[in-house]
């Protein structure tokens, strides 16, 4: 990137994630942008940009993980500080973007928080919006904005091919994921199969049976967040009860509330993969010699950098002559 390129790209980070957008910025090969927020005494967010954003490209980096209303709030306080810097364009970067599950009313009485915090991040400022994985896609629809809506699929693809497995087939563990699993087929080659699931709670899940053959085979088991862990581990002990041989386990957002850990560390699966949309830290302790944490840190860098010249997002998940669209 021309030194020109690079004064006019700026991108920031929030609290959340600081080394996923340091990561970032080493893909740019740019310059973290200078900023801070600071606290005052009553807990209160100050944020401070100490450097010249006026008509600049600026992207701030913040995943909306625990605590998620305060990662929120000062999200939308970057937002306004850099608008009222005169920056040219503020994009929201939301690797993880919670309160996606609130996108409709499915009992009276009850908020579309998805809407209200698209609708937040409008009137803070925002511009434009990317994120990965967002749980339910019809989510883009609720912002009057751009809303760039990446997939950690080649992330995975990668990672899984490396594995060298045979005598594979991609389990859905939910209906809701069916065509996440096709896609996974479709893209490395096998046959797909349904764990059909009835929910009894937030955090308790009663499988009811499985659509298809997985006796003797290595299962590739995909799902966008692991949040209490109730949904795959039950459907690796099904998995287990009806012959599958190794199973592995990619979800987009390790976000791991509790009891997740104390399923996970007793559930029968052989590995577990996550991206760094959500920082780990030491909370897969319990599971740490069966996690892989993958990076989603090229793939954002690669949609910036498109963003910010007017180039195709959507070329990063076409594959021409067996290769993807990242640098």
């Amino acid at each position: 990137m021309s030194h020109l390129d690079a004064d006019k790209l700026k991108v920031f980070t929030c609290r959340g994630n600081p080394a996923l957008a340091q990561k970032i910025c080493d893909y740019l090969q740019i310059q973290m942008g200078n900023g801070r927020t600071d606290l005052f005494p009553d807990g209160e967010l100050i944020v401070k940009v100490d450097e010249d954003v006026r008509g600049r490209d600026c992207f701030v980096v913040q995943p909306t993980c625990h605590p998620v209303n305060a990662h929120l709030m000062e999200l939308f306080i970057w937002i306004d500080t850099l608008k009222r810097a005169s920056a040219h364009r503020v994009t929201a970067v939301i690797p993880y973007f919670g309160y996606a599950r609130q996108d409709r009313k499915d009992e009276g009485r009850t908020p579309i928080t998805a809407k209200l915090v698209a609708n937040l991040l409008e009137r803070a400022g925002a511009d434009r919006v990317v994120s990965v994985d967002l749980h339910a896609a019809q989510v883009q629809g609720f912002f009057d904005i751009p809303v760039d809506h990446l997939n950690a699929g080649p992330v995975f693809g990668k990672w899984f091919k490396n594995l060298n497995l045979t005598n594979t087939v991609f389990v859905s563990p939910d209906v809701g994921n069916v065509k996440r699993a096709q896609v996974y087929a479709n893209m490395l080659g096998g046959e797909i199969c349904i764990i059909d699931k009835r929910r009894k709670s937030g955090t308790e899940i009663k499988v009811a049976h499985i659509i298809g053959d997985v006796a003797g085979k290595n299962v590739f088991m995909t799902d966008d967040m692991i949040t209490t862990a109730g949904t795959v581990t039950e459907a690796c002990k099904v998995l287990r009860e009806h012959g599958a041989k190794e199973i592995y386990i990619s979800a987009t957002h390790g976000v791991f509330a509790p009891p997740a850990m104390e399923r996970l560390a007793a559930a029968p699966f052989t590995l577990l993969s996550v991206t760094d949309t959500i920082p780990i830290g030491n909370r897969a302790d319990a599971i740490k010699d069966r996690l892989v944490v993958l990076s989603v840190a090229d793939l954002l860098g690669e949609a910036i950098h498109r963003i910010h010249h007017n180039e195709s997002v959507s070329a990063l998940f076409k594959k021409e002559n067996g290769k993807s669209g990242m640098k």
